[in-house]
């Protein structure tokens, strides 16, 4: 029987450092952001997110380390 689940990309958000996250995606290095917003729009150019104000609580989407998607020290 053939698996029909979507392949989703694995995006892992490390823990702050000095207020800055690093985002991969699919192991490739895609930037740093310091807000949610920021990720959203790393995430909507690479083609992982279609919708503006999308959750990124999903841990099937998103890996995040040191801390959720509500963790933004610099912010």
């Amino acid at each position: 029987m053939e698996d029909k689940t979507e392949d989703r990309p694995r995006v892992v958000v490390d823990e702050p450092l000095d207020g800055r996250r690093r985002v991969m995606i699919d192991g490739e290095d895609v930037g740093v952001v310091v807000t949610a917003e920021e990720l959203r729009g790393v995430l909507r150019r690479a083609g992982v997110l279609e919708e503006d104000d999308a959750s990124l609580d999903n841990p099937r989407l998103i890996e995040w380390h040191g801390g959720g998607p509500d963790d933004w020290p610099a912010a």
